[in-house]
């Protein structure tokens, strides 16, 4: 009973080529299609993360100078309050309460240029362009044009 059910295992079992034969030379076209397009596929999902990543880092610099330059237009807002107390109590006081204002106004007019100076600074650093995308996408069209080399 045993040799009854192997034998017709192995029959339908597939035999290796033979030397010589049209199944062990190189993949057909469209097996080659296929993994290309599969290996695209995968390099523009990972471009893509690459870029989103990128693209982050660059957005938080971004925010963290537009936070100072808001901090430096709160800060003049301030500027120009403070010195509109600081004329109106050097009319109203000549002397005491009109130097004090100014002190406060002046303090906030060095504020305001620090802050100002340290957001333009760091927004001149930002770049949104996706340097490493662009370099590897380059390489990518290189090697998809000279794939052997």
């Amino acid at each position: 009973m045993a040799t009854q059910f192997s034998q017709p295992a192995r029959a339908n079992a597939p035999h290796p080529p033979a030397p010589g034969s049209p199944e062990t030379a190189d993949p057909s076209i469209g097996d080659l299609l296929s993994e290309i397009s599969t290996d695209l596929s995968q390099l523009v999902r990972d471009e893509i993360e690459l870029a989103k990543a990128e693209i982050k880092q660059e957005s938080t610099k971004a925010g963290k100078a537009v936070g100072m330059l808001g901090g430096a237009g709160y800060a003049g807002h301030l500027v120009l309050l403070l010195g509109s107390f600081t004329i109106i109590f050097a009319l109203a006081n000549v002397m005491d309460i009109a130097w004090a204002a100014l002190i406060v106004t002046a303090v906030w007019a060095v504020v305001a240029a620090v802050l100002y100076s340290s957001g333009r600074k760091r927004l001149r650093t930002v770049n949104l362009k996706p340097e490493q995308t662009v370099e590897t996408l380059k390489e990518d069209a290189k090697w998809a044009r000279h794939p052997t080399s």
